[in-house]
């Protein structure tokens, strides 16, 4: 059985944080997607039930829950 060791390192306070930015592919993507899972409950709910699950996991998944196309 093997052992994983672990060395503690202190946090570098003086370290500068990265600004986030926003990503304009990013939240057109999510548009996408949305738009799609749209279209195939619209066109037939019942067959395309597989296809919106998939893409809805995907989007829960993938997407952060803070991102808004809005902001």
């Amino acid at each position: 059985m093997a052992k994983v060791f672990t060395i503690p390192v202190a946090p570098d306070l003086n370290r500068k944080r990265r600004e986030r930015t926003t990503d304009p592919r990013y939240v057109d993507g999510q548009r996408l997607l949305v738009e799609a899972m749209r279209y195939l409950a619209q066109t037939d709910p019942v067959t395309n039930r597989g296809a919106i699950e998939l893409l809805s996991e995907h989007v829960r998944t993938r997407f952060r829950m803070s991102d808004s196309p809005l902001s």
